[in-house]
């Protein structure tokens, strides 16, 4: 008697012939081997996070847009707006993301002097970002162009001063990874809260470039 398995009777592994004359399963191949890794999940929760930061940041810069001109008799985004000094801040802050994208592939390698000098020249460009902000605000106030002195500069410190407030959490965060990583090493945990980071400091890298292209190059030029 011929034995026959119950394989070649289920129609689940009925086998077809490939271009090359090889068996291949008619059973679809989805690639999947379980549920996604928890580095991609947490990757993926935290874009939804920062995707609702954008829409805060979103709505600020419709504000600023309906209010850009609404001076109130008071000083015009030309008359006040510094473009040498905003290039200056731009450039520390590409520079900053640059460096933290040298840190990713450092910490990748797990090379621990490399990933903290890639993190400390983020910080450091990160700081003169900020501190160039604050300069800038300052001399503003000194002039009289304060928030409460028109709808326009009320829109303006309002969208980047919040820019400035996500830069200085950004510093804290970094501050705390840099001592996390030297004190623990690379442990995975660790390396999932780099990756948040990363994202959240690249994020605020680009809102900057919409900041400095919309409000300064715009207001200069208009």
């Amino acid at each position: 008697m011929t034995m026959v398995s119950h394989a070649a009777h289920d129609p689940s592994r009925i086998h077809h012939r490939n271009g090359d004359g090889q068996p291949q399963s008619a059973v679809p191949d989805y690639g999947g081997d379980g549920p996604a890794s928890k580095r991609i999940i947490i990757g993926y929760g935290f874009w939804i996070f920062l995707l609702s930061d954008i829409i805060m940041f979103s709505a600020f810069f419709a504000t600023y847009a309906v209010l850009s001109s609404a001076t109130a008799g008071g000083p015009s985004p030309r008359q006040l707006f510094n473009l040498n000094s905003v290039a200056v801040e731009t450039g520390c802050l590409l520079f900053s993301s640059f460096a933290c994208g040298m840190a990713s592939l450092a910490l990748a390698r797990r090379s621990q002097v490399w990933t903290q000098i890639a993190l400390l020249v983020t910080g450091l460009l990160g700081l003169a970002f900020l501190l160039l902000e604050m300069r800038e605000f300052a001399s503003l106030v000194d002039r009289g162009a304060d928030p409460t002195r028109s709808a326009f500069l009320s829109a303006f410190f309002t969208l980047v001063g919040c820019h400035g407030l996500h830069i200085t959490i950004g510093l804290l965060w970094l501050g705390t990874m840099m001592a996390q990583i030297f004190a623990k090493g690379f442990r995975k945990e660790i390396l999932h809260r780099f990756l948040c980071f990363s994202l959240f400091w690249h994020t605020l890298d680009i809102i900057w470039v919409a900041i400095f292209t919309l409000v300064y190059l715009m207001g200069a030029i208009t």
